[in-house]
């Protein structure tokens, strides 16, 4: 590759990286369209091996998500709904508590004086912050009353998310080969090569982990149900909503139920039950559901994950949380193939070349490592 085509690929890459930048903020319909029909394109495409029409196909697909996020939100919303008017029930005997255990234990044990948590002024301080709140709240309810711009953008990318979804499902294949027939001839091979890898890791990712946490959700909210946690259900969906950041649903359940179930039952036996819960999921994720439905194939180390995710969120808002760990799967496929790419150059194995070798036999080596690629067909990915 030549100077001037480095910097043409230079210049597209820094384009592209613009238009998600300044576009990010009516890009989420369209993002999470994207996540849909890269979900339902398999199954679409083995529909069609059972000779049924890609259309045909793409529709039963679609209407099959349409049911499956229809029956979420119909099992799930009451649910919430009934844990959350649980929560605050419950509200005033945890105040107790809080007042009558958690306060004197800390001023025995660790010398803090009771004034500093005053239930009075800590009242004051919930409430003033509260009829702020309700004063914002009112203020933003009035201007998006008064702003019909502000409704129909909102309902727009209601309806644009399940219409996107649809039609992407439809063409996925027509707009994979238009891609395909855009790309610069020399670089074919190698682009469809690092393709192969990026689908290959992004299908473990965004079809395992959702799979996981589903999982991790369904096993945390069923088991501190059956310890007796008034709230646990809700407790365990947010730690297995949270758990495609690694640690971050386990600490944030284990905190929350810890904290619930001490206001609830003031013993230490219920305490056991819910650490126990905690470290089965633990062992349960680490052992039985990552390796089976994720596998190996990501290789993202939790500190990576982490940064992703804290990242693309401070840059891109939501959308680039959304965009975080995918994003980041694929910086890591471009960072093999280069350090592939290094591992072959003069610049690491020297002048001379591993046992002698000559600097041409170095120089063939990259052309060699991508022959197999150029016999692959243009069928179904770029």
């Amino acid at each position: 590759m030549s100077s001037v085509q480095r910097w043409q690929w230079l210049v597209i890459v820094a384009v592209v990286g613009w238009l998600v930048w300044v576009l990010s903020p009516i890009l989420m319909p369209f993002v999470l369209a994207a996540v849909f029909a890269y979900l339902g394109d398999p199954l679409v495409d083995r529909l069609e091996r059972w000779h049924l029409g890609r259309g045909l196909a793409a529709s039963l697909v679609f209407l099959l998500m349409l049911l499956a996020v229809a029956l979420a939100v119909v099992l799930l919303v009451p649910l919430i709904q009934r844990q959350i008017a649980r929560l605050v029930a419950a509200l005033p005997a945890y105040a107790a508590w809080v007042t009558h255990n958690a306060i004197p234990w800390l001023e025995q044990r660790l010398n803090i004086p009771a004034s500093e948590f005053d239930p009075a002024a800590v009242l004051a301080r919930v409430r003033g912050h509260l009829g702020a709140a309700g004063g914002i709240a009112a203020t933003v309810l009035g201007y998006a009353t008064r702003s019909g711009l502000a409704l129909i953008g909102w309902g727009v990318s209601v309806v644009l998310v399940p219409v996107v979804t649809f039609y992407l499902l439809r063409d996925w294949d027509k707009l994979i080969a238009h891609v395909d027939a855009l790309l610069p001839r020399d670089a074919q091979p190698t682009i469809r090569r690092l393709a192969r890898e990026t689908d290959s890791v992004l299908g473990a990712f965004v079809r395992g982990q959702l799979l996981v946490m589903v999982g991790l959700g369904i096993f945390y909210a069923v088991a501190l149900k059956l310890v007796g946690l008034d709230v646990g259900p809700l407790i365990g969906m947010i730690a297995g909503l949270v758990s495609f950041v690694p640690y971050l649903g386990f600490i944030v359940g284990i905190v929350a139920s810890v904290i619930a179930v001490l206001m609830q039952y003031h013993d230490a036996l219920h305490l056991v039950l819910v650490l126990a819960v905690f470290g089965i999921g633990s062992l349960l994720e680490s052992y039985v559901l990552v390796p089976k439905l994720v596998g190996d194939r990501i290789g993202l180390h939790p500190v990576a994950v982490i940064f992703a995710v804290l990242a693309f969120g401070e840059l891109f808002g939501f959308v680039g949380i959304l965009l975080a760990l995918p994003m980041a799967a694929v910086v890591l496929v471009l960072l093999r193939f280069l350090r592939e790419r290094y591992q072959a150059s003069p610049l690491y194995v020297g002048e001379g070349g591993p046992h002698g070798a000559s600097p041409a036999g170095d120089a063939a080596q990259p052309s060699t490592a991508t022959a197999p690629d150029a016999a692959v067909p243009a069928s179904k990915e770029p």
